[in-house]
């Protein structure tokens, strides 16, 4: 496993290195406006996952009301395949655990499969976002956290 930074936006160094990361992946590899990639950032919670003391990945999420939604991951082509995805996800979990709602994300049509593994489901039909199709997807498997949450608590 990487080791995972969670920070603000304020944090203008760690944002710089997730930016990068997020403008490679979906702007470069993905063709994503650009523009769209700067939604939100002061009102989210932000990730980075380090391999060898180098950012690989990043993702964030937003709290809305009742809601909490998982956004922008994204791993470079030299960290993929390598679990960093699952990592980072597991780590979210954790961090949102707490504050008991609703987890959501749309996954790009591609990673669909890769969110289902962590514990979400389909819950919407395919739509297009910045001319990618994508799934609404809604965290479901709370007891399988509990579960790993309760083992973590009990070898501490």
């Amino acid at each position: 496993m990487g080791k995972i930074v969670k920070f603000d936006f304020d944090n203008k160094e760690l944002h710089k290195l997730a930016m990068e990361i997020r403008v490679e992946v979906f702007v470069n590899e993905q063709k994503v406006p650009q523009e769209i990639e700067w939604e939100y950032e002061e009102d989210c919670t932000h990730f980075l996952i380090y391999r060898k003391r180098k950012a690989v990945g990043t993702a964030r999420y937003i709290v809305k009301d009742d809601i909490i939604k998982f956004e922008r991951f994204a791993i470079l082509k030299e960290g993929r395949g390598k679990g960093y995805g699952r990592d980072i996800i597991r780590y979210m979990l954790t961090d949102v655990w707490p504050l008991k709602k609703k987890i959501m994300l749309n996954s790009q049509e591609y990673a669909v499969d890769f969110y289902k593994r962590a514990g979400f489901v389909v819950v919407g039909g395919k739509f297009m976002e910045a001319g990618i199709p994508h799934y609404p997807m809604e965290y479901v498997a709370p007891d399988i956290l509990e579960k790993a949450l309760a083992k973590a608590v009990c070898r501490r």
